[in-house]
């Protein structure tokens, strides 16, 4: 795969929304012009309007990725404590959605997402507790969920610190962030005898250069967009090129953490290091705005919401009309 070095944005081109708040890790935008964020405190905030208090949340909470319901209900991925996929319905009360399943506790559960026939996808980082102990190149034992209507079940195993999944635009394939084997991967989808199941996975890019892939968003061609934490570095992947829209790279950070990684793994402060610099740990892209041309970025450390605005559209997300 060939480089492309050049930022295509700017720092100075980003403008800014939001503040106060905690944790935006995972980012989502509507048609109705709506922006939310999950919030460790809150479960999910929108951007802009008064904080709503969450009620049934379990101790030691943390939201990671969600997803928007038709009914306008959010599932929300618990990334500590007891874990597990919870709803938050429309009067802001948190339910269990999904606490195991084949047997497996879902402890470390990162991201979820709906697909157009409202299938629903869910990455479990790793079975180590705590998940510090996979930021290494050696722990492959994160896994894939997909829950529609025959149930849930596991889909994809043997992963390396499974991150955002998300169903590419044509329908044909799922992609996923594989953080510390540092590569985003795809398998086909099949329906086989009426019963969805995924083939043999594919490696799309292999990662470098301080670059720990995290969030995930395709846009209106196909191509991957991808946030890397540490890096700070907004990547668009397509036809085997690697091009960086966005840069807030600490030359010295990233080669720490590239040699950290390379004696056997990083450690949270090496991970949280990425938060000195101004995008705060980028972690999540959402396009938006009437045009789908208003790029969101979440983040691991900041209290405010980057954006800019794209040269290419967005790929019209499930959600999108809900």
């Amino acid at each position: 795969m060939t480089s492309e070095s050049t930022p295509l944005i700017p720092l100075a081109a980003l403008r800014y929304v939001g503040e106060g708040l905690r944790r935006p890790e995972s980012i989502l935008a509507t048609a109705r012009g709506e922006l939310f964020v999950s919030d460790h405190l809150h479960g999910v905030r929108q951007v802009g309007e008064p904080e709503r208090p969450l009620a049934g949340a379990p101790p030691g909470f943390l939201p990671n990725g969600f997803a928007l319901t038709r009914e306008r209900e959010f599932l929300v991925a618990n990334l500590a404590g007891v874990g597990g996929v919870w709803r938050i319905d429309t009067r802001f009360h948190a339910h269990p959605f999904l606490m195991e399943v084949a047997g497996e506790r879902l402890s470390t559960t990162n991201f979820v997402g709906l697909d157009d026939r409202g299938r629903v996808w869910i990455s479990m980082s790793t079975r180590q507790l705590p998940r510090e102990l996979a930021f290494n190149p050696r722990t492959r034992d994160g896994f894939i969920v997909l829950v529609d209507g025959q149930g849930a079940r596991i889909v994809a195993d043997g992963l390396g610190f499974t991150n955002e999944c998300r169903v590419s635009p044509d329908g044909r394939w799922l992609y996923v962030n594989e953080t510390y084997q540092r590569r985003l991967t795809r398998f086909p989808i099949h329906e086989t005898g009426g019963r969805t199941e995924l083939g043999e996975r594919e490696t799309v890019h292999e990662f470098s250069e301080g670059d720990f892939p995290d969030g995930l968003a395709f846009d209106e061609t196909g191509a991957a967009w991808v946030a890397c934490i540490v890096s700070n570095r907004v990547l668009r992947l397509a036809d085997g090129r690697r091009e960086v829209v966005l840069e807030d790279a600490d030359p010295g950070l990233c080669a720490r953490a590239e040699a950290r990684f390379a004696a056997g793994g990083l450690d949270r402060a090496g991970v949280d290091a990425g938060g000195q610099r101004s995008l705060r740990n980028v972690s999540s892209i959402a396009f938006g705005g009437p045009d789908l041309r208003t790029v969101y970025l979440g983040c691991l450390a900041g209290d405010r919401i980057a954006s800019f605005r794209s040269p290419v559209a967005g790929a019209r997300p499930a959600h999108w009309l809900y």
